[in-house]
This record gives structure tokens, C-alpha cells and sequence, in this order.
């Protein structure tokens, strides 16, 4: 069954997930607490939320990004405009040798074909005593509003249940993310849970209709009418509050190490 992975275009991701990345990627960066003045590279950019947290709260020398998506990068730079972006692959990076201190990527390792060869590439390209980091979303018990997504999905398609995130993603748990680590040292593991509120059912179905990423690809791959009885399975199943907003939650499960 097709994973409908789509990654194109910068808004219609922002709308979706990006929105919540942003508070996730601020609590990642006072996290790592990389003093002032240093040089940082995010892999796996997409739209520049990480680097915009890292712009605003480090203090950096300069800030790299490197993502295959020429569609995201137009909306990183647009936002960044202090920053370098360039088209490149994680498990190949088109960066010399031990160039930066901190080299850190927010919500891309699950996607990697090979995770432990893009660490790799983390660890190649960080100068010793730097550090190399990321975080992933907690996809199988964390992330409300694909949960209800998914389990809805399934209901009504069990073949759904295949392209689930949670099910697709083993490597987003921390017992992972920490053996994926074990080639640096000082390795670290936390979660970082932010709050995902919706002011009604239309802004959090909306952005399933954009087709950036797994959920919104599979919605809309839907005939019309399946995906309107979607729709109206997840209107009835989220917990919409007496003034129409849906208040749920988004958990990362973060890792850090010393190069």
C-alpha cells in the first residue's frame, strides 16, 4: 500500500505539523544549551523551524540547513533569511569534515532510509567536543492528533492501519533513538510534550487536506465520500470542548550526545 510520504510544499506542512514543531523546537534548543557564537547545521530543515528557534534562542555564529525538499526550502528561507540553505541528502551531506559545533535535526530520522548512516554523517561533520542531537514525534502513544487520525482511518479501512506512523516508525522510542546514539558519547534521551489546541473541527481537519505527509497524503488519496465519512468519524470522536475547540497534546522524544 502506498505511504503517501509527500514532502513538497512548505505551507500546507506548516499548517499541519510545523505549527507545533516551532514549541517543540524551542524547548529542544535551551535544552542542548550550546553557548553563544557557534556554528549549527539542521538536518532535515523542511520549512527552518528548528533554525528558526536556533536563530532566536542561541545566539549562533551562523546557522546551516540541509533538506532534499527544494519546496520546504523555499519556505526556510523566506523565514531565515540569516541563514544557509542548501539541497542535500542526511545519510550523505554535502559538508566537509568536523565544520560545526552542534548538528542537530527535528522530526526527519524516522524518514531516512538508513538513521544509523545519517548519525554518522551527524558525527563526520561535528568538530570534536561538539554535539549532534534531534528528536523525533512520539508517533505510537504521543501525538493526539494523529492518534485519532489513524485509529479513525483504520476503522473504516483496516488496510489504513499499515501506513499508521506509530506502526511504521519503531525507531521513535527512546530506547532507539538511544541505541542509534551509541557510536557518540554523554548520550541523553528525554521527551518534550507541548500543547496542540485547535480553535474548532476545521482547524484540525484542514491541514489533512493539504497532502504533505503520511495522514494528509492517505486522506487524500480517499474517494470524496470516504473522506467525508472520515471527517465526520473524527468530529465525532475528538473531544471538542462547548466553545468548538479541541484541546490535545504533542509529544518528541529528543536525544543528545558528545562527538
Amino acid at each position: 500500500m502506498d505511504t503517501h510520504d509527500v514532502w513538497a510544499a512548505g505551507d500546507a506542512y506548516e499548517r499541519y505539523v510545523g505549527r507545533w514543531s516551532r514549541a517543540v523546537a524551542e524547548v529542544f534548543v535551551r535544552w542542548l544549551d550550546v553557548p553563544a557564537g557557534r556554528d549549527w547545521l539542521d538536518v532535515g530543515c523542511g520549512t527552518g523551524a528548528l533554525t528558526a528557534a536556533v536563530t532566536a534562542l542561541a545566539a549562533p555564529a551562523h546557522t546551516t540547513g540541509v533538506d532534499p525538499s527544494d519546496g520546504f526550502l523555499d519556505t526556510a528561507r523566506a523565514t531565515n533569511p540569516g541563514s544557509t540553505f542548501l539541497t542535500g541528502d542526511a545519510q550523505e551531506l554535502p559538508l566537509p569534515d568536523a565544520h560545526f559545533d552542534a548538528v542537530i535535526s527535528g522530526l526527519t530520522l524516522n524518514f531516512v532510509p538508513d538513521p544509523a548512516r545519517a548519525v554518522a554523517e551527524f558525527a563526520r561533520v561535528t568538530r570534536p567536543g561538539g554535539i549532534a542531537a534531534a528528536y523525533v514525534w512520539d508517533y505510537a502513544e504521543g501525538m493526539a492528533l494523529m492518534r485519532y487520525f489513524w485509529d479513525a482511518a483504520a476503522e473504516l479501512d483496516p488496510e489504513a492501519a499499515a501506513l499508521d506512523e506509530g506502526v511504521r516508525f519503531p525507531l521513535c522510542h527512546p530506547e532507539k533513538l538511544a541505541e542509534l546514539w551509541s557510536t557518540v558519547d554523554d548520550v541523553t534521551v528525554r521527551s518534550i510534550e507541548v500543547p496542540t489546541v485547535f480553535t474548532g473541527f476545521d482547524d484540525y481537519w484542514a491541514p489533512f487536506l493539504g497532502g504533505q505527509g503520511p495522514a494528509p497524503g492517505y486522506a487524500m488519496s480517499l474517494p470524496d465520500d470516504h473522506r467525508g465519512a472520515l471527517a465526520d468519524l473524527l468530529r465525532a470522536r475528538l473531544p471538542i470542548a462547548p466553545d468548538g475547540s479541541i484541546r490535545l497534546t504533542a509529544r518528541a522524544w529528543a536525544v543528545r550526545g558528545s562527538v
